[in-house]
């Protein structure tokens, strides 16, 4: 830093004087500038509080289509909470149905905000696309990675998801379903070089019962390399665990409250007996989410976004060939 500064004083022939109208540098490290609005930033950002000592927080990130309370107010947001948790949701811009490069802006401030405030790490928790976020955010901010102790993902096609290459020759096609296609110019960059940056425990939860991601996708769609990779059915033999699922099966929840609440990655071996025994009637969570306000929902953002036969271009910090730059 030092070295930037005498080069830019020498360059442009400044006296010792002038040093203090000198721009501030921005910090080493952290990534592009934040294209976002602020106030959109702020705006998607909500924490519990109750006035009592922050424990180590948690940002959840929702899934592609939902609001955070459709995704998380059901169960984590009470389960966590209960276990002395601080529990922090992002909204991403239109249910999540948009670019994902923009979406994860938000949680690049969701990050750096909970962190400054709490002068703690924080673990971040993601369902779906919702862990694909943060993973662009700790890629591309390296900043962000001395801030997060935990990523603990659920069903994410971190590898791509056979449903959205099945969807994205339709007409009603978006921006967050040509990226999470198999061989996307999005996953590409995603996973090249190291798929779990920074000092983090990585967790990556996935089931073999999964219509989205699994099995069409094949196993390899849910790894992370770096990651402790966990399929429920390593935990719980013959268990079925679609999708949606994640949002409210006991086993997940017990999976991920462990490793949100211990060093490392998770481990199956410290759940209590008679886990694999609990089930939860879906259709309270389902009856819950899938109402008219969250149909009205979808429909009234799908027109914020034109369809689209191609993916977004990269942004401008990922690429060299600017042919393929907005």
């Amino acid at each position: 830093m030092l070295r930037r500064r005498l080069t830019l004083l020498l360059t442009l022939g400044l006296t010792s004087t002038a040093w203090a109208d000198l721009p501030p540098l921005p910090p080493v490290d952290a990534g592009p500038p934040l294209t976002v609005a602020p106030a959109l930033l702020e705006a998607s950002l909500r924490c519990t509080d109750d006035g009592s000592p922050w424990q180590e927080p948690v940002i959840l990130v929702h899934g592609t289509s939902v609001l955070p309370e459709e995704n998380w107010g059901w169960v984590y947001l009470r389960t966590l909470s209960a276990r002395g948790l601080q529990v922090c949701t992002v909204a991403l811009p239109v249910r999540a149905l948009g670019d994902i490069q923009e979406a994860s802006q938000y949680v690049v401030h969701a990050i750096r905000t909970v962190h400054a405030r709490t002068g703690r790490r924080v673990d971040v928790l993601g369902h779906s696309q919702g862990g694909l976020e943060p993973r662009w955010a700790l890629k591309w901010w390296p900043d962000t990675r001395d801030m997060v102790d935990d990523l603990v993902t659920l069903a994410t096609p971190h590898h791509g998801s056979w449903l959205a290459n099945v969807l994205s020759p339709l007409p009603c096609a978006l921006k967050a379903c040509l990226q999470m296609r198999r061989g996307s110019s999005f996953l590409e960059v995603l996973n090249r070089d190291d798929e779990t940056p920074g000092a983090i425990d990585y967790t990556s939860l996935y089931s073999i019962t999964d219509h989205a991601v699994l099995p069409a996708s094949g196993q390899a769609s849910a790894l992370l390399e770096g990651a402790v990779n966990l399929a429920i059915q390593d935990v719980c033999p013959g268990r079925v665990v679609m999708h949606l699922a994640f949002a409210w099966d006991p086993v997940v929840v017990a999976l991920v409250v462990d490793a949100l609440t211990h060093p490392g990655g998770v481990d199956p071996a410290r759940l209590p007996k008679g886990i694999c025994r609990r089930m939860e009637d879906p259709t309270r969570y389902l009856s819950d989410v899938v109402t008219r306000d969250y149909l009205r929902g979808v429909v009234r953002s799908v027109p914020l976004l034109p369809p689209t036969f191609v993916e977004p271009r990269l942004a401008p910090y990922v690429v060299v060939d600017r042919s393929n730059v907005r």
